[in-house]
């Protein structure tokens, strides 16, 4: 049996690779390491990639493996979920991972001007209903300019062909320049023939991805580029929403057509 949630919570208390600020979005509660991550964490120099929705943190443990120049921080409210790649983490003995609860709403406030190199949405929620709440809309991304280096790299990896779509209308409509789009990504861009930084890291596979590949579902992907000088429009289009219902996702409304 798995440890439960008390215990979990327990644990993560003392880790020193996380960082726990839950209810941030009610108390405004100060974060001191705020534009020092480098120097009061990580204790280098090195760039700082954020995964947003890190859910169990494979995705963030598996780009800190790969690239230990990097330091990588996993980003989630859901802290049960997190215990899993934070304790990878302390296991393994990797310096360049941190791990921060708290809701992404607020991310801007734990991170200053150009302290963040690269964002990556892993299988982020494609949020149907709401369009404010898409960690690819304007009202995020205006966030994450913030504290990302002008022209920093967002990357989006998903099974939603919603979020995708929806993703590429937000890039292409305001004119964000692209660097990679795909469809069908292990159709695509097999590791097996290319062995590219790329392919290395569009190689790591979450849990649930590995469902969804078994599925049939096929895995988009697009990387581009977030410059500060751009005025963001939200795109107004109908897109067709998803006809599968995702892992631990909610139930889907009936099909319709959504802007």
């Amino acid at each position: 049996m798995g440890k439960g949630k008390l215990a979990k919570f327990a644990d993560m208390e003392r880790y020193e690779n996380v960082f726990q600020y839950p209810y941030s979005v009610v108390d405004d509660v100060p974060f001191e390491m705020k534009g020092y991550w480098r120097q009061h964490y990580f204790h280098n120099d090195n760039p700082i990639v954020l995964e947003l929705g890190c859910g169990r943190g494979e995705y963030t443990v598996g780009l800190a493996k790969m690239f230990p120049d990097v330091n990588f921080i996993g980003v989630d409210i859901k802290g049960a979920r997190m215990w899993t790649g934070a304790t990878q983490a302390l296991n393994e003995g990797l310096k360049n991972v941190a791990f921060l609860r708290t809701n992404i709403e607020i991310i801007d406030r734990f991170f200053s001007q150009d302290e963040v190199q690269e964002i990556w949405l892993t299988f982020s929620d494609p949020q149907m209903k709401n369009p404010r709440k898409r960690l690819t809309s304007t009202y995020f991304l205006e966030r994450y300019r913030k504290f990302l280096v002008d022209g920093g790299l967002v990357h989006l990896k998903t099974d939603s062909n919603f979020l995708f779509t929806y993703t590429s209308y937000v890039v292409d409509e305001n004119h964000l320049p692209l660097l990679f789009r795909t469809t069908d990504l292990y159709g695509e861009c097999s590791t097996d023939d290319e062995q590219d930084e790329t392919s290395k890291i569009l190689s790591i596979q979450t849990y649930y991805e590995s469902m969804w590949m078994e599925r049939g579902i096929k895995i988009k992907y697009q990387k581009f580029q977030l410059p500060r000088d751009v005025e963001l429009m939200e795109p107004k289009v109908e897109i067709e929403l998803d006809e599968y219902r995702s892992y631990h996702r909610d139930k889907r409304s009936p099909k319709k057509l959504a802007l």
